[in-house]
């Protein structure tokens, strides 16, 4: 009659957690049925996201009876969400098998990035980088400006956005603009001309082993594809060269977790982007496959760069703010404010929703705080134990303001407490000024 649960607002925690309870229940011969939910997700895309990469990094493990979605929105939000999740695993009955199995060399109790050889600005210590599939695209000053890269002509010099990306990978387009020195370009090889400058070729392996070039280059591998041994060696050798991963199997995010341990154990530890293209029309399906494959391998710390390629252009912005969104749910890449919020009960002492969005209108550019939006006291001070600053629901009308785990200011009107929790912000040196236009 026991069914356990154990939850957290930060799905790396929860994902590690789980992990470990699951071992000492294999020791203890104990065969309960598991809960998964992640707490205090937050409100639309971010909590959409950040639920799946908990919950999905551990249906991908093989762990989880049932699951809730917590989101800070009406209840029949959160259904649909989880119907996602849970659907996403009637296709895997009869799934293609995986063709690289080998020994979990990962510690699966305890976060440790894979740190590969860095090559141009990948790998290394250097935080996952995010690639744009422009493949579709006419590559001008409107498309650059579209995706965080402005060039601002009376000052003469570029504009760049926190989620602009720092690659775009082409076919055969050409440029029609100049560009950002901070912006690379990766082309594919029979495209590719030599005579380019900045430009990096994408090779096939047959393009890899028939030419030798002596610079930063990518090679595609796919999983369904061992490598020889002529490769191996050549690969080996090459300290020029990033790998890029696909695969096209069913259980996407194992197949290639597998594949990348197998990379390891045979000493090739190059930098590695994931790319994998979806073909939904459907924004939630989008949120939920790619937060799922994409994050379950960046919570194991085995990616250095993520390309999310949609069905068509009209897709690509949902690609581009997804990945960095991703990033963030995973604490891999920090480009903006976390917010941790709870879904509304019966003790909420206010408008939940509304106050969530005041909040985050006011403070979404201070790029790396966590700031926690609580309902009530019952649960706001344990709940929100990862946050920098706290706005907690203590009566009617009434909010309490936490530094951390400290009560700093209590029983505040309602009306002031927004301004309240900026002063606070301030007085511990934690507010910058929004830019402006």
């Amino acid at each position: 009659d026991i069914v356990l649960s154990m939850k957290s607002s930060n799905p790396n925690v929860m994902v590690y957690a789980y992990r470990l309870l699951v071992s000492k229940m294999i020791e203890e011969k104990m065969n309960y049925p598991l809960h998964l939910g992640v707490t205090e997700a937050g409100e639309g895309v971010d909590g959409r996201i950040k639920s799946s990469v908990g919950i999905g990094s551990l249906l991908e493990d093989g762990l989880g009876d049932t699951i809730r979605v917590s989101l800070t929105e009406e209840p029949e939000l959160e259904i649909p969400i989880a119907k996602l999740l849970v659907d996403r695993y009637n296709l895997r009955s009869n799934h293609s098998k995986l063709q690289h199995k080998s020994p979990n060399i990962l510690n699966p109790f305890d976060y440790k990035r894979e740190t590969s050889l860095s090559v141009d600005s990948l790998g290394g210590d250097n935080v996952p980088r995010v690639i744009l599939d422009a493949r579709l695209e006419n590559i001008s000053y409107d498309f650059l400006s579209e995706n965080g890269y402005s060039y601002i002509n009376k000052d003469d010099k570029w504009h760049i956005d926190d989620v602009a990306p720092d690659y775009i990978f082409l076919e055969d387009q050409k440029i029609n603009c100049s560009f950002p020195l901070q912006l690379k370009v990766l082309k594919l090889f029979k495209f590719w001309n030599p005579k380019e400058k900045n430009i990096i070729p994408v090779m096939s392996v047959s393009d890899y082993m028939s030419n030798s070039l002596d610079i930063v280059k990518v090679l595609i591998l796919d999983t369904s594809n061992s490598i020889e041994r002529d490769l191996r060696n050549k690969i080996k050798k090459d300290d020029n060269l990033i790998l890029l991963i696909k695969s096209d199997n069913v259980h996407w995010s194992v197949d290639i977790r597998n594949y990348i341990q197998n990379l390891l154990i045979n000493e090739i530890n190059l930098p590695r982007i994931v790319f994998r293209k979806y073909v939904y029309n459907d924004s939630s399906e989008n949120q939920v496959n790619s937060s799922v494959d994409f994050g379950t391998l960046l919570v194991d710390g085995l990616i250095d760069g993520v390309c999310i390629s949609m069905k068509n252009n009209l897709l690509r912005n949902d690609s581009l703010n997804l990945s960095f969104k991703i990033l963030q749910a995973t604490r891999s890449r920090i480009t903006q404010t976390e917010f941790i919020s709870c879904p509304s009960c019966g003790r909420t002492q206010f408008d939940l929703m509304e106050t969530t969005s005041l909040v985050r209108n006011k403070t979404s550019h201070l790029k790396g705080l966590k700031i926690a939006i609580m309902g009530c006291i019952v649960n706001g001070p344990g709940e929100m134990a990862d946050a920098d600053y706290g706005y907690v629901g203590t009566g009617i009308g009434l909010v309490s303001l936490y530094k951390k785990h400290n009560l700093i200011k209590k029983n505040i009107q309602k009306k002031d407490s927004l301004n309240e929790l900026i002063k606070l912000i301030k007085e511990n040196g934690d507010w910058v000024e929004p830019l402006s236009e």
